[in-house]
């Protein structure tokens, strides 16, 4: 009997942390303890519980740290410090981005430029904490919240953030609260971002590619700027439909062979496990009964080279045409070998 997959461990998204790393440390600043955990609401209603990790206090201000707990999702910030620094300040509630949290340098984002990298929702239930806490201990809610996170310079450099135009450090994410393990969510939302970073830039030219080699070629085919090019990854039809609603005046699409003939074919999610080639339909295509007992369309490319990847770049482009639904979109289409050099151009 086959054994059924083991039920992946969600975890808690970098908004959530700060959240909770600013309830500790409002607890130590207006009611003089510091606790060994503490909960907090979820937007959806959900309660989160976090163990305190970090804590210090001075004249007038306290600080709180939460380590990150991503679950079972390959997260670059899992196991990181998410620290919370609360002090009395100004009118309401602001934001500083301390050590490791970055700034917005471009418009676009749903953070204005120049301000701590912290996303509406986190702010917002950060400000709830604040609201709850000063009307139960009789203060003003009227705090600064300084977000740190001990090494997330180094960290964000492996995520979206410089193309972004988010310097020194990371952002503090999360629209529920949750990090739900191998979620496209997350990745799609990276898309969006850096489609409304392109527009809101001027840039008329952005490029989705779904790995390293075709991104690559693809920039330096066309000079394209590094917050031009989106990490489209596996999901195409993330990055068209989006686009539909939201048009730029051109975009090019790169990929290997493989990735562009699963979009050829209708696939709009390229991954391995959620989509797969029609050899069958390739055999069609190419008039050759051969294809159909192929394994791979690396096999495919030996015995049709040009042939192939032409075929599978005008093809692709006639479907992104289709999704693109008449938006006012221009699109090409840049096909690569797995060396990274360019087989074939559809426009």
């Amino acid at each position: 009997m086959e054994k059924s997959a083991p039920k992946l461990r969600r975890g808690w998204t970098t908004g959530a942390c700060a959240t909770a790393a600013t309830r500790a440390a409002l607890l130590r600043l207006w009611a003089g303890a510091f606790p060994e955990r503490v909960a907090i609401r979820l937007p959806r209603g959900e309660w989160g519980e976090f163990a305190v990790a970090h804590r210090a206090a001075g004249e007038g201000w306290a600080e709180a740290g939460i380590v990150k707990d991503a679950g079972d999702d390959p997260d670059v910030t899992h196991g990181a410090l998410i620290r919370a620094r609360v002090a009395p300040g100004g009118e309401g509630v602001r934001f500083v981005a301390g050590e490791g949290v970055g700034v917005v340098t471009r418009p676009g984002l749903p953070v204005k430029v120049g301000e701590a990298a912290v996303n509406p929702v986190p702010r917002a239930m950060m400000g709830e904490v604040v609201a709850e806490l000063a009307a139960m201990h009789g203060r003003a809610p009227d705090v600064e919240i300084t977000l740190s996170v001990p090494g997330g310079e180094a960290l964000a450099a492996k995520t979206w953030n410089p193309r972004l135009g988010i310097r020194g450090g990371l952002s503090i994410l999360g629209t529920t609260g949750i990090v739900r393990p191998f979620s496209c969510a997350a990745w799609i939302a990276s898309i969006h971002r850096g489609v409304d970073v392109a527009r809101a830039s001027g840039l008329g030219h952005v490029a989705g590619t779904t790995g390293a080699m075709s991104e690559a070629a693809v920039q330096a085919l066309y000079g394209l700027p590094d917050h031009a090019m989106l990490d489209m990854g596996d999901f195409v039809g993330g990055l068209v439909k989006y686009l539909r609603r939201h048009p730029v005046e051109r975009l090019t699409i790169g990929g290997g062979l493989a990735k562009l003939a699963k979009l050829a074919q209708g696939a709009v999610d390229l991954h391995s496990r959620r989509s797969r080639v029609d050899f069958a339909q390739l055999s069609r295509w190419l008039g050759d009964a051969e294809v159909a007992g192929m394994n791979t369309v690396l096999q495919v490319y030996e015995k049709h080279g040009e042939r192939l990847s032409a075929m599978v770049a005008q093809k692709a482009l006639l479907r992104l045409r289709e999704m693109l639904s008449g938006a006012p979109v221009a699109v090409d289409v840049v096909a690569v070998d797995r060396a990274g050099r360019i087989v074939a151009r559809a426009r």
